[in-house]
């Protein structure tokens, strides 16, 4: 099996991202930021909204459209409620970014076998495969830049072919920043170019100024049309929706400058091989090829600086330190594979064992330990546990069995059958957390209760962006800025935030309030008020005028 992947490395990594990734895709509950992408899609194939997009009807250009408009392109397709269909593109940008790991690897002249091992590490890495479900604009954004930066490693390296690599990376960079404008410029890019600087220094500069020119133009251009073109159609939110979110950078979310310097955890299941990796002084006496290791340790380290000096800090901004991190990781995976049975030291050999070891014992104790914590709401779920028990039960023992033979290479192929085996054979057993006896879904009003009743529904303050989705509708918000507009419905329904309900006092005196009940979207008894409305049925009485 491992000559096969080894022997067909494009074919294999896409092939195990989309066996790791479809068949559950749709099992994860939507999150914040999903939805308000999902909804933003939906009301593109709804109303046309395909330049100037939105958001219940309102402006939203927090983001530009073109991971927005694959995603709605996907939901034409398949059907613009199936999740399957919405969280599709990003998946293929997974294996996307995936094959180019690899071919960037190959490009800066690792050998084959540890390019794939680069590609594996950064499709199984914890928040690459998160970022499906979190925010999942990002790695259209990282992803299309990879592309743009293994064109412009080749610019300046070669002396032939200028203008054709400046203008094919300009086009990648320019699709970079029609996904999430300059960020991955600033997050990937920018510590790619001062890494390559000071390492392989930049070569014959004076002869690349020109087709350096047409790159930067080209890629402003392209990745910049959007936002000029929404400033000049619609320059007042434009400006308003600019100012608020450039303000964000310096005031909202704030942490300390130290916030990412645990960034290696995110790679998940890699996090220890990261970070020994990243032990610099340790590592450059051990791998074969000092530059490209110095090369690829400097982009990661520069890439969480420049990240962190920026005010704003959310864990999920560090995707981009991933895509170096895996290459820096691919050579301790290397390193292992071939001196792992000559090592003698316990400081050495004790972190292999403890790293590689836990998965096999999470493994070997999957199926204890989910009987124990679940056994009372494993109903309708037992096959698929036996069967995960089964294969992950082992899968611990190979990790285990090849791990006492000191066989790595294959302990780090059992490693990414491990994750497969989680993420097809695992993940649905997350239906027995969902233990909220009120859970309610709000589809429910806009399927039936308006229709039974022929009313329509409004919001007192926004909805939050999960509810909007699954209430699967534009709904008109008739409280902003403390202030109450009315419609002029004689009957309609009303969806409050409980620690709003005393606001209804303000209603005028021929108006009567009737409770029907309550949506919540809380899948777990641990209750998030924010995915909570109660609703309200609100009667104007005419005899009073």
């Amino acid at each position: 099996m491992i000559k096969i992947i080894e022997k067909y490395p494009i074919l294999a990594i896409i092939f195990i991202t989309l066996l790791m990734l479809l068949p559950n895709l749709d099992t994860l509950v939507v999150t914040i930021m999903e939805a308000r992408n999902f909804i933003t899609a939906r009301e593109m194939v709804n109303d046309s909204n395909w330049i100037l997009t939105t958001m219940n009807g309102l402006p939203r250009y927090e983001k530009p459209p073109l991971p927005t408009w694959l995603t709605a392109i996907s939901g034409m397709i398949f059907g613009m409620k199936s999740l399957f269909a919405l969280r599709l593109p990003a998946v293929l940008m997974i294996a996307f970014s995936g094959v180019y790991m690899y071919l960037f690897s190959k490009k800066i002249k690792l050998d084959n076998a540890q390019s794939v091992i680069t590609g594996l590490i950064f499709i199984t890495s914890f928040y690459i495969i998160g970022i499906i479900n979190e925010a999942p604009w990002d790695i259209y954004a990282h992803g299309f830049m990879l592309v743009g930066i293994y064109f412009v490693f080749q610019f300046f390296e070669e002396q032939e072919n200028l203008y054709k690599n400046a203008l094919i990376a300009s086009f990648f960079v320019g699709l970079s920043m029609m996904s999430k404008g300059p960020v991955s410029l600033f997050a990937l890019f920018l510590p790619f170019v001062i890494s390559y600087g000071i390492v392989f220094k930049f070569k014959d500069f004076k002869k690349k100024l020109l087709p350096l020119l047409l790159f930067i133009i080209s890629f402003l251009l392209i990745g910049g049309w959007w936002f000029l073109y929404v400033r000049q159609v619609d320059s007042k939110a434009f400006i308003e929706i600019a100012t608020k979110e450039t303000s964000r950078w310096g005031n909202y979310n704030v942490k300390p400058f130290y916030y990412y310097w645990s960034f290696f955890t995110q790679s998940g299941m890699w996090t220890i091989i990261a970070f020994i990796a990243l032990l610099y002084p340790y590592m450059i006496k051990r791998v074969t090829n000092k530059k490209l290791y110095k090369f690829s340790f400097l982009w990661t380290i520069i890439a969480v600086i420049l990240l962190s000096i920026i005010p704003e800090k959310k864990s999920r901004y560090l995707v981009p330190v991933l895509f170096p991190l895996a290459i820096t990781s691919g050579f301790y995976i290397d390193y292992l594979i071939r001196e792992f049975k000559n090592l003698k030291t316990k400081k050495e050999i004790f972190p292999v064992y403890f790293n590689f070891g836990l998965f096999g014992l999470i493994g070997v104790l999957f199926p204890v330990i989910v009987y124990i914590l679940l056994k009372d709401n494993l109903e309708g779920l037992w096959l698929q546990f036996g069967i995960a028990s089964t294969i992950l039960f082992i899968v611990g023992l190979l990790i285990f069995y090849y791990l006492k033979e000191k066989e790595i290479k294959n302990v780090f192929y059992f490693m990414i059958l491990f994750m497969v085996a989680i993420s097809v054979f695992a993940l649905p057993l997350q239906k027995a957390l969902y233990n909220n006896p009120n859970f309610h879904q709000i589809t429910h009003l806009n399927d039936s209760v308006e229709s039974e009743r022929s009313i329509n529904s409004y919001s007192f303050r926004s909805l939050t962006p999960e509810l909007l989705w699954y209430y699967d509708s534009r709904i008109i918000n008739i409280y902003e800025n403390d202030s109450l507009q009315l419609p002029d419905d004689k009957q309609f329904g009303l969806l409050i935030d409980e620690k709003d309900v005393d606001l209804l006092k303000q209603l005028p005196q021929n108006f009567t309030t009737e409770e029907i009940g309550e949506f919540d979207l809380n899948y777990f008894k641990k209750k998030r008020k924010r995915l909570i409305r109660k609703y309200y049925l609100i009667t104007k009485n005419t005899t009073f005028e």
